[in-house]
């Protein structure tokens, strides 16, 4: 049990990571397991919506531990690749003999990698869009570096499901699931039914 109790821990970390990015832009903050918890969410819905047959549950295992690697390497940004190598066989090897079903996560992270699979696929995309997202949320707040950060994601989606929704991200407010119609009385008397007084 207590390589149950090591793991637990080590996917803390996680929500301890930052996402790295996000200095380059200027704005905004984002763990690890903030991006893992809204991708799997996107996740779902490329696979509700998706033409494809899909295996949902194989879906959300690969994005559920596709970043877990992140927890002994940090999360490498763009610039960071360019210039260090992290060693993916010693860090897969240990992760098969520490972690409980180890050999399953890192046959998970590496058929993610591949994108060779119908769900690879799709986890990449669900990736890229929650990328999409977040910088969206930026560029709607006044970032004006995010605007350009969005085509270069937008090119590395690989499904038509994940284009369509991508276009649908950048044309929809981050607010507008909460505050699309500003003349609701809601707004006016503050959501709690009072009334203007003379």
């Amino acid at each position: 049990m207590s390589t149950f109790a090591k793991f637990f821990f080590e996917v803390g970390m996680l929500a301890k990571t930052p996402r790295s990015g996000f200095p380059f832009l200027g704005s905004g903050k984002q763990s690890v397991a903030e991006h893992v918890f809204r991708m799997l969410n996107i996740a779902f819905v490329l696979a509700q919506v998706s033409d494809e047959a899909v295996d949902k549950l194989h879906l959300m295992q690969l994005v559920l531990f596709h970043d877990l690697p992140e927890t002994r390497t940090g999360d490498q940004n763009y610039v960071n690749h360019k210039y260090v190598q992290v060693e993916w066989e010693k860090l897969f090897g240990e992760l098969e003999t520490e972690l409980p079903f180890g050999a399953v996560i890192v046959a998970l992270v590496r058929e993610y990698e591949a994108r060779a699979t119908p769900e690879a696929r799709l986890a990449y995309d669900a990736d890229q869009l929650e990328f999409i997202t977040t910088v969206k949320e930026q560029m709607d707040l006044g970032n004006p570096l995010a605007a350009d950060w969005l085509p270069p994601a937008l090119a590395r989606l690989k499904t038509s499901v994940g284009k369509k929704l991508a276009e649908e991200i950048m044309t929809t407010r981050a607010d507008a699931w909460w505050f699309s119609n500003k003349s609701d009385r809601h707004w006016i008397d503050r959501g709690r039914g009072e009334k203007d007084v003379d």
